[in-house]
């Protein structure tokens, strides 16, 4: 009777123990399959997490390339006081925006030639077959060496006794003092500066102390706007003055006028 008893036991013992571990195996199988995610969902989490970037659209290459350089033109600026619209206007003019062979193959931004440069060199026809230019590894080099260019020569000193937002008395500086060969020069970098308002980067850095060039020391007196076709000797006939007043009023060291430029023409 005793070992009856006992079989009994064991085997209702035994019954026990096997109906509790598959019950824990049941929950082990049910906790791994509740963790994993399906295909679709993880597909899905990933198209989440893409951000599309729309790129920036230009209306042109001149457009494109002051927005690439102008945080140069303006840290140049600040360190060397060259405007950052000659700078910019410079650059765009002596590397057609960017485009020209100099700029593409030798990161000359400035058309500056060798001068006894002993770094890397390029040669190009300019006033000459085959000149030598300075050639640099990246374009803000091309932009520091400007700075050096000008700030380094007596024949430029002029230049920073102007004021650092009269960027009209800088590009004719800059043509009085041989930096360019084109009696135009100062006329074309106006232009630009004004078509693109590059003014507008030298406002930035002066902030309180910039003075707009088409407000500033006229409110007392006759003022003119240079329109198309306008020349000296015929704004000097229409206000009955002469060419040599007419120069000495705005400061003109030449006849050229940019249109836009607004001229004293009465005190």
């Amino acid at each position: 009777m005793k070992k009856i008893v006992f079989i009994f036991c064991l085997g209702l013992l035994m019954v026990n123990c096997k109906s509790k571990k598959s019950i824990v195996t049941k929950k082990s199988n049910q906790t791994s399959i509740s963790v994993e995610k399906p295909q679709e969902v993880i597909e899905e989490d990933k198209e989440k997490d893409v951000i599309e970037v729309t790129p920036k659209v230009y209306a042109s290459s001149t457009e494109h390339y002051i927005d690439l350089h102008k945080n140069t033109a303006q840290q140049e600026m600040k360190l060397y006081g060259i405007p950052a619209s000659i700078t910019l206007a410079q650059g765009i003019l002596e590397s057609g925006s960017g485009k020209g062979r100099l700029s593409v193959e030798a990161n000359n931004h400035f058309g500056i030639k060798c001068h006894g440069w002993t770094g890397a060199k390029i040669y190009h026809d300019d006033d000459e077959d085959q000149e030598c230019f300075r050639k640099y590894k990246d374009a803000k080099y091309s932009f520091r060496d400007h700075s050096l260019f000008l700030t380094e020569r007596k024949r430029y000193e002029k230049l920073f006794q102007l004021r650092k937002d009269d960027y009209k008395g800088w590009a004719k500086g800059l043509k009085s003092a041989g930096y360019a060969t084109d009696r135009k020069y100062p006329a074309k970098l106006i232009s630009l500066i004004e078509r693109y308002k590059l003014y507008e980067y030298d406002k930035a850095v002066l902030g309180k102390s910039y003075k707009s060039q088409q407000v500033s020391d006229t409110s007392d007196k006759m003022v003119y706007t240079v329109s198309k076709g306008d020349t000296l000797y015929s704004i000097s006939r229409r206000y009955n003055i002469t060419v040599k007043e007419l120069q000495k009023l705005n400061g003109l060291h030449d006849t050229n006028l940019s249109i836009g430029q607004v001229l004293i023409v009465q005190p």
